[in-house]
């Protein structure tokens, strides 16, 4: 270790470099349950690329892995320390670079948080749509890292969508340049895609070319209130089924609705075992909220609620994000799945989530991105009671076999990380876990970056 941070020394400044051990150790993981973390050597907070590249190349010399980090608002374990690691920090780079309203791109450091880049590029009459839950603390290169979803990616997709290029020091430290900055381009292999969702397991990304677009119009919103989950995702199908494209469109379980109404006192019907929220950001958002009550009601809703103005609008969405406050209040822990299966099976999942929480005893609600399919099943567990902290694990592993039997796969934006390393294997398949592990051998053949993550 002396000699680590000896040679760490020689080209980072000494605020770089933390290597106090309660310090560290607050640095040793995210925030996903059941994902052992290790005790890292030393955190390094570089402020440049170059800085980046001397971890890298001191990390080969000494054969010491690296975890790169971001924020680590995480759920998967991908941002966990191993023991003795070099843990790189990101979040000092933080510069956004470059916004260009004519090309409509954003160029941005790793460490920039995606609330500050949505509101820089808001001032030039633009968006950065990818925006997951907990945008106002994730970075970007841990979104990409990871990539992320959010509320909106039933219209506006994922965060893949919007890297256009990046900038990446590989295992040895080498710079790699991939993508474009221009609308189009299909030279050569797709690289930028690869590092996309790789979890700091190829390569460390120091700078993005993020697309934009332009500023939609203030969203409206319509709640609509279920006797049962099945009548709620009926509505789904039929709103996507007949072409109508929502800027939002989520679901709330009955055990989140009444966990909501315990904290809140929104007001909600006990009786509601299902809250659907749908908006649209169009010009003129009121044809499209007709139609969708329309379904709504013949779906089987006891009560459609749309919103006058955003204000309103704003008050139906904060039952949304009650959602996981509320059900942390049921008991002292939750875990929060991430399995996303066909809009047409949305119902079965929700059921058979509903089935696996009574089958286990334990209290299990379920938000969803409904226009995506995308659930996230929450168990609520005491980890002090031995067997509770059991069941819930196997009822975790439960809801993930669920959705593969559904058609569906183990994580739609949370990323695999350490918590559904084993199930991986299972989606993909043999031959898929060779050709991703060849992957892995040609970008970090000495196997430092972020080592026992994702593969």
């Amino acid at each position: 270790m002396d000699e680590l941070i000896k040679l760490l020394r020689e080209r980072l400044p000494a605020e770089a470099l933390v290597t106090d051990p309660d310090v560290t150790a607050s640095y040793a993981n995210d925030m996903a349950g059941f994902c052992e973390a290790g005790t890292p050597a030393v955190v390094v907070l570089p402020r440049t690329v170059e800085q980046v590249q001397h971890v890298m190349r001191t990390a080969t010399a000494l054969r010491v892995p690296v975890v790169p980090q971001g924020a680590r608002t995480g759920l998967s374990g991908a941002a966990n320390a191993s023991d003795g690691c070099i843990v790189l920090s990101l979040l000092k780079m933080d510069r956004i670079i470059e916004i260009d309203p004519v090309e409509r791109i954003a160029v941005v450091e790793p460490g920039v948080v995606n609330a500050v880049l949505s509101r820089a590029v808001a001032e030039h009459g633009l968006c950065y749509p990818p925006d997951p839950s907990s945008w106002e603390q994730c970075t970007i290169g841990g979104n990409i890292g990871t990539a992320s979803g959010g509320l909106c990616c039933v219209k506006y997709g994922v965060t893949a969508e919007y890297v256009l290029g990046l900038d990446v020091v590989l295992a040895d430290g080498r710079l790699l340049t991939t993508g474009r900055r221009t609308a189009k381009g299909v030279a050569g292999y797709d690289l930028t895609r690869l590092f996309v969702g790789s979890e700091g397991s190829l390569g460390v990304v120091v700078r993005a070319v993020l697309a934009l677009r332009p500023a939609p119009a203030e969203q409206l919103v319509l709640a609509a209130e279920f006797p049962s989950v099945a009548a709620a995702c009926e509505a789904v199908r039929q709103i996507m089924q007949r072409g109508h494209a929502p800027s939002l469109l989520e679901l709330m379980d009955g055990t989140t609705v009444k966990a909501v109404n315990s904290m809140a006192k929104m007001g909600l019907p006990e009786s509601t075992e299902a809250l659907l929220l749908a908006a649209f950001d169009t010009p003129d958002p009121a044809p499209d909220l007709a139609a969708v009550a329309a379904l709504c009601t013949a779906a089987g809703a006891t009560e459609v609620v749309p919103a006058e103005d955003p204000a309103e609008s704003e008050l139906l969405l904060q039952a949304r994000r009650l959602s996981l406050p509320a059900l942390e209040r049921l008991r002292p822990a939750t875990m929060i799945d991430d399995v996303c299966v066909p809009r047409g099976r949305l119902a079965a999942m929700l059921e058979g989530t509903a089935a696996i929480g009574r089958a286990y005893g334990l209290t299990i609600a379920v938000c969803a991105h409904a226009g995506d399919g995308n659930t996230h099943p929450v168990v609520c567990f005491d980890p002090a009671d031995p067997d509770e902290a059991r069941r819930a694990r196997e009822s975790f592993d439960e809801i993930m076999a669920l959705g593969l039997e559904l058609g569906g796969t183990i994580t739609g934006e949370h990323g695999v990380g350490l918590l559904k390393k084993d199930w991986l294997a299972r989606e993909a398949g043999p031959v898929a876990m060779e050709m991703q592990r060849g992957i892995k051998a040609v970008f970090d053949p000495l196997g430092l970056l972020n080592p026992g993550k994702v593969l």
